[in-house]
């Protein structure tokens, strides 16, 4: 379709409209259409229903495909050409889509401090702000095509349970794509001023006095930053705010971009404590689902389906909480359910320093509740086998009333590391283990491959219990199944049952495994199902396939 000559004719027949009618009224407006597919209109056309902004006295709009879609090119937004106003993306009339032929940066970028301050960017909300209404879709055509919202910007996307915001591609919404295909667009990248032990820092990270050490820069590449791509994170501010993200999906990505970089579902940089994030999912993505370098930001109601490497990666002093998340593998790909380092540029050979950085509060220390992770035992995906949860390099987590299972599926009997369910590196890490700091509080593994090492053992000393399952069989941990291993139930088998129902080995589980709070171990009860009517996958009326161990 030419769009040039489908916007002129429809201009002209607007503007035949207005003199049949007998009204002639004469406005200072301009209608240009150009090879990006975006209009700089001021009103009364089709293009009325897309986005727009003023910059510099015009009007820049989005362009109208005549479907219901509206069209954004390198003109409205891009690389070189970021957003630096205010901007709301609506929710178009049935369902229609705002389609971004090129990236959505938000904000400037500042390599320095000095160039931070001259801006006047100290914080979230000195910069523009991206809203976008609840029920608004955003897709982007190609896979060098992603989004960042620079520090000082915000994004407000606040949905609503039966209006989530979604993030995707144009081959999605054209419905060219497979369940479980990746990297057809980039994904999210998220910068705030959130403390990151790649940083130097003065005091004891959360009490007064604690600053960037005077004369030093803080401000970190962040992913798939290079060139007219480039963007930073990183400070002081624990409890910056990057904005709202409420009942979120983002969908197909994790494209290289940028300096070469796979992009996660949504890499947080140093995004702070007051930024909201509520009933987020991340949905078929080729990297991570979600990672985090340093800050403090919390999330609440966390879905993962579908991620190829880690569905949950922590790094560089990342300290927030996590409360109700669900990780799902792919049947044949995935690598860990959490993938987690204390420090960013950890060394084992400076002990001084990882004992200092530590003895600040400045090394990982999540916190992670209700959580339900199932595995699949995949050998050889695209970035590692199917596994659990990694502790490394002087990361204290603490993971309370969670289930981790890989017992639905046979498992690969070739080697006992492949699929371990817990592995721990490293020798602060282990210092947390001795002294109390590395927790798991209330924790059922149901895995073929239990643990590396001794880590077993090290686990059951905390009080988490093992249910027994033989190498090479697919014992099913719901309760449609075996009797003596009952953890789920349900059409899809993710419902977590009562803990005081639950059996192990033939028997109830142990007193240690009782739940810190509330009555189950995992992510969702029946009765408590939070993922209901607004994810992507699960249920058996908004999906491309049943989940591999229903």
């Amino acid at each position: 379709m030419n769009l040039n000559k489908l916007f002129t004719v429809a201009a002209a027949g607007a503007l035949l409209a207005a003199c049949s009618s007998g009204d002639i009224n004469i406005e200072p407006t301009t209608s240009v259409s150009n090879s990006n597919n975006t209009t700089v209109s001021g009103g009364g056309s089709a293009d009325d229903i897309c986005a727009s902004y003023v910059k510099n006295g015009q009007t820049v709009q989005g362009a109208s495909d005549g479907n219901g879609n509206c069209t954004y090119g390198s003109a409205f937004v891009g690389p070189k050409n970021n957003l630096t106003v205010d901007l709301l993306l609506p929710a178009l009339p049935n369902g229609g889509a705002h389609i971004f032929t090129s990236s959505l940066f938000v904000g400037e970028t500042y390599r320095t401090q000095a160039d931070l301050q001259a801006a006047g960017i100290n914080e979230g909300g000195d910069g523009p702000t991206l809203t976008i209404e609840a029920g608004a879709t955003l897709a982007f055509q190609t896979n060098k095509d992603f989004i960042i919202i620079n520090r000082g910007s915000r994004i407000l996307a606040d949905g609503r349970a039966d209006a989530p915001i979604t993030f995707t591609s144009v081959s999605d919404i054209n419905g060219t794509v497979d369940p479980e295909s990746v990297q057809q667009w980039g994904g999210i990248v998220i910068n705030g001023f959130g403390v990151s032990n790649k940083c130097s820092y003065d005091g004891v990270r959360g009490q007064a006095g604690f600053q960037l050490t005077p004369g030093t820069e803080c401000s970190i590449e962040a992913e798939g930053s290079a060139g007219d791509d480039e963007s930073q994170y990183g400070g002081d501010n624990d409890a910056d705010d990057s904005g709202i993200l409420r009942y979120v999906l983002v969908k197909h990505t994790g494209a290289e971009v940028g300096n070469g970089d796979e992009l996660n579902g949504i890499s947080f940089g140093g995004v702070g404590s007051s930024t909201v994030v509520e009933n987020l999912q991340v949905y078929s993505t080729y990297d991570d689902g979600i990672e985090m370098f340093g800050g403090s930001v919390n999330f609440t109601n966390f879905v993962a389906l579908y991620a190829r490497d880690d569905s949950i990666d922590i790094d560089e002093g990342w300290n927030g909480t996590i409360t109700n998340a669900l990780v799902i593998q792919s049947a044949t790909d995935g690598q860990q359910c959490i993938e987690s380092d204390g420090i960013g540029s950890y060394s084992a050979a400076n002990v001084a320093v990882n004992a200092d950085f530590i003895a600040r509060g400045l090394n990982s220390r999540p916190t992670i509740n209700n959580l339900t992770c199932i595995i699949s035992p995949n050998v050889g995906g695209t970035h590692g086998s199917g596994a659990g949860w990694r502790f490394r390099e002087g990361i204290w987590p603490v993971i309370n009333n969670s289930l981790l299972i890989s017992s639905f599926a046979a498992n690969d009997t070739g080697n006992a590391n492949d699929n371990a369910c817990l592995r721990i590196d490293d020798d602060e890490t282990y210092d947390g283990v001795a002294n109390g700091d590395l927790q798991l509080n209330s924790v059922i593994f149901a895995c073929q491959e239990n643990a590396q090492d001794d880590e077993q053992g090290i686990a059951e000393a905390m009080g988490a219990q093992f249910a027994s399952v033989a190498d090479g069989t697919a014992l099913d941990a719901s309760s449609a199944a075996d009797v003596s291993l009952q953890l789920t139930e349900g059409a899809q088998k993710l419902h977590s049952i009562s803990w005081a129902t639950s059996m192990l080995d033939g028997a109830a589980p142990a007193a240690t495994t009782q739940p810190t709070s509330g009555d189950i171990l995992g992510a969702v009860s029946a009765t408590a199902d939070w993922t209901a009517g607004w994810t992507y996958g699960i249920e058996a009326d908004n999906r491309g396939q049943a989940l591999w161990f229903e």
